[in-house]
């Protein structure tokens, strides 16, 4: 009998929602991350916010003027960046050209369309990740980085009752985890 009692006891514990973050934050030797952080995108080390989204499955960037062409027969695509930096106020505006990593086909409402991923570099606390992002006109976003479901697997734990639990602090001594193809 007390032994079931012991078990009902548990089962009550981890049931109960208000203690689930904790209780992952106490277990665990991952990082914890809210749902909304603050990521440097590099090399430029702009500040923006991130949103982790754990309806997304894959990672988005806010990209303007995004053009396709080949270059030495393989697909490549040319976009810029204008990032305000949350902690100066400047702008980031860069062009950059990037190979196309994969061609999301998105279905919706509205019909289907194809949008490109590239590989990019952001930090997260103190480790730099290199991932994969489609690109997308964020600017009537809040967010312009969107983390997706494939990043926020190897990142850490997802604390959704929580915002800003990390600050990048990347430098050239900053571990790097290397993008890798989950299929």
């Amino acid at each position: 009998m007390l032994a079931l009692i012991r078990r009902l006891s548990l089962v009550a514990l981890l049931a109960t929602p208000t203690l689930t973050p904790a209780l992952a934050q106490d277990t665990t030797d991952r990082p914890v991350f809210g749902w909304v952080e603050k990521a440097l995108v590099e090399p430029w080390g702009v500040e923006v916010k991130a949103k982790l989204d754990s309806g997304a499955l894959t990672s988005s960037l806010d990209a303007r003027d995004i053009e396709r062409f080949e270059k030495d027969g393989e697909e490549w695509v040319r976009f810029r960046l204008a990032l305000e930096d949350e902690d100066t106020g400047e702008m980031l505006e860069k062009r950059l050209e990037r190979p196309v990593n994969r061609n999301l086909l998105l279905r919706g409402a509205g019909g289907t369309s194809r949008r490109p991923t590239v590989i990019m570099t952001i930090c997260l606390g103190d480790t730099l990740y290199e991932e994969d992002f489609s690109l997308r006109d964020r600017s009537e976003m809040n967010y312009p980085l969107l983390l997706g479901r494939r990043t926020i697997s190897h990142l850490g734990v997802l604390d959704v009752d929580k915002t800003f639990l990390t600050d990048p602090v990347c430098d050239e001594d900053s571990s790097t985890v290397p993008y890798e193809d989950i299929k």
